[in-house]
């Protein structure tokens, strides 16, 4: 934990941000791959059933993250600003409660998807014939939901308390063995892959999936466990320290349930704009889901950034070094907006390049070098809007990270989508979310001026 101190405290800015900030960033590279993998490979089989499967029961396994967040990311957050209090007894008590917690909701969820897996595929749009392998796939995920939940609420709190080096290896190590082992579930021996053949494989299709994910994140788990028993965290996994009261359950939920409808509104708002675009044609839903995807790279980039950099300004506010919290914000910000204006630059210059690395369609990469140039439009400035809602997330300020994660993928985007596809048709469609995007950045400003003239009160009343 001393080491960890020196990051908060007498690192400087830049270095402080970097050690923070690039084990996030790097991590999120790497789950960028992870997120392709399962399709990836299920594709490998031939059969779009299976694939269809995969997608189908994603909105589901977001929910599992959701909770994994709701946990993890309001755990970070009240962990990292006690630290800066000094309250290391309260930290202890946090950790504990979110833990224990996500392994009980975990065990929870796992036997309600168990007992109500077909109504729920078919509601969020199973077929008859993709039911079954969807069925497979929710299975063995419901089986290992304790696991995938309590991983991704661990790799939070780890980050929490400094320990953003531990915190991307425990959850890279969960994705690197989910890839690893993915080819060697779902093929079989004999089936070629990367124009080589398989020299073994069980065969298992999309359920061999599944299996991979649950088994990546149970190895996750056990390396944040030998990191809790070798006695360096000031985190505690000690049943006796779980509490609800003295605030700790308000304090989590406050923080972590902007970033659980965040994910949930993300998967929301991808069927919509689905749902929005069939009237267009298939190429455009293609085109718009190559995009999105394209466009994910920078995104989660910038969002790395801001979540690393959370446990800085929280325990910088808890300290009430507000001077060195301000430093570290505006230097986030200005390497946000850096990031995104290289790779704003770089994809508007090579854009048909990048559509055409998807897909091979004349039609979906004329419609998708449009939608790649509306979504990267703010992206030179969105890294601000991520910066500041991490920063928010890190004081506790709960409402403003609210307002922000439901804005940009639902309260201010959904309503945009309808509103501009009524008034221009596609090209409104289109710009939707760069228009959402835009209108997030200017509030997200608004906000912080409001908080950092808040600061600057309390600041003059205390020296009184």
């Amino acid at each position: 934990m001393k080491d960890n101190k020196q990051v908060f405290e007498s690192y400087s800015v830049p270095k402080a941000v970097a050690t923070m900030a690039v084990p996030s960033m790097l991590g999120m590279l790497i789950n960028i791959v992870y997120n392709l993998a399962d399709t990836f490979f299920v594709g490998q089989t031939g059969d779009s059933n299976q694939v269809a499967a995969v997608s189908v029961s994603m909105p589901l396994f977001l929910i599992f993250i959701a909770v994994g967040n709701l946990f993890g990311v309001g755990g970070c957050a009240f962990i990292s600003r006690s630290l800066g209090e000094g309250r290391q007894d309260r930290v202890k008590k946090i950790s504990s409660f979110c833990i224990y917690t996500s392994i009980l909701l975990g065990i929870v969820l796992g036997v309600l998807f168990m007992a109500f897996k077909t109504p729920l595929l078919y509601m969020v749009g199973a077929s008859d014939n993709t039911i079954g392998f969807a069925s497979d796939y929710l299975k063995w995920v419901a089986i290992g939901s304790p696991s995938v939940i309590t991983a991704i609420t661990v790799c939070n709190l780890v980050r929490g308390e400094g320990a953003a080096k531990t915190s991307m290896f425990g959850s890279i190590l969960g994705q690197v063995v989910n890839i690893v082992l993915d080819p060697i579930f779902i093929l079989s021996g004999g089936d070629e892959l990367f124009g080589f053949k398989m020299p073994f494989g069980f065969g298992l299709g999309v359920a061999g999936a599944a299996i991979a994910t649950v088994i990546g994140n149970i190895c996750s788990v056990i390396f944040f466990l030998l990191y809790f028993l070798k006695g360096k965290s000031i985190l505690s996994i000690t049943p006796k320290r779980y509490t609800f009261k003295d605030g700790i359950a308000k304090g989590v939920i406050n923080v972590g349930l902007p970033a659980s409808l965040n994910n949930l509104l993300m998967s929301l708002s991808n069927i919509i704009v689905n749902i929005v675009l069939v009237s267009y044609g298939d190429n455009a839903v293609a085109a718009m889901g190559v995009a999105m995807k394209a466009n994910m790279l920078v995104v989660m980039l910038q969002i790395g950034l801001g979540q690393g950099v959370q446990p800085l300004i929280g325990y910088c506010y808890g300290a009430r070094n507000y001077d060195r919290m301000k430093k570290c914000l505006r230097f986030s910000m200005a390497c946000n907006i850096i990031i995104g204006t290289v790779m704003t630059l770089f994809y508007v210059v090579f854009k048909e390049n990048v559509i055409s690395m998807f897909i091979n369609d004349a039609g979906v990469i004329e419609l998708g070098v449009k939608m790649l140039i509306a979504l990267m439009s703010p992206g030179p400035i969105i890294g601000i809007m991520f910066v500041l809602n991490f920063s928010f997330q890190g004081m506790g300020k709960g409402f403003q990270s609210l307002i922000l994660s439901i804005g940009r993928q639902g309260l201010i985007y959904i309503p945009l989508l309808f509103i501009l596809n009524a008034a221009v048709g596609l090209d409104g469609i289109i710009w939707a979310q760069a228009s959402a995007d835009y209108a997030c950045v200017i509030m997200s400003l608004i906000m912080w001026f409001v908080v950092k003239k808040g600061i600057k009160k309390q600041t003059q009343i205390k020296s009184i």
